[in-house]
């Protein structure tokens, strides 16, 4: 492939496309995985002190681990990936709610997860997906 070529603006081919897609859902929610995987290991101590949006702590923890790890796995899998993406994005809206006005810091992972989950929301999974199976 020649510099213009790969430096070209016009559309990427499908297959491409959805290969991004399948690296994006994997790669962000392969690393969301272990925020929800140790709020599980530690449920029982984070229930006593999470509660970001006064819903009470075990409620607020239970949504956020259903978020950070079956919603991820569903769009690793891309089973139902636009659905399961949406506990996703307003789990990042908390989370940078929480940080806010701290240090710019603390609040820009969840903006980087929010900005990836958001992507995959509006492009879908891609043809790379359990979603392409089913949805044919």
């Amino acid at each position: 492939m020649s510099l213009q070529g790969f430096c070209s603006t016009k559309n990427v081919s499908g297959s491409l496309a959805s290969f991004g897609l399948l690296v994006l859902r994997v790669a962000v929610c392969a690393m969301m995985l272990t925020h929800g995987l140790a709020k599980m290991s530690n449920f029982s101590a984070l229930s006593q002190t999470f509660d970001p949006i006064g819903m009470g702590g075990t409620l607020s923890l239970s949504l956020v681990i259903f978020a950070e790890v079956f919603c991820a796995i569903a769009v690793i899998l891309g089973l139902f990936t636009r659905l399961a993406a949406i506990p996703l994005i307003i789990a990042m809206c908390v989370a940078v709610s929480v940080h806010f006005g701290q240090d710019f810091k603390w609040m820009e992972p969840a903006l980087l997860y929010l900005t990836a989950f958001t992507a995959i929301l509006i492009t879908g999974p891609g043809s790379y997906s359990v979603d392409r199976l089913i949805w044919k």
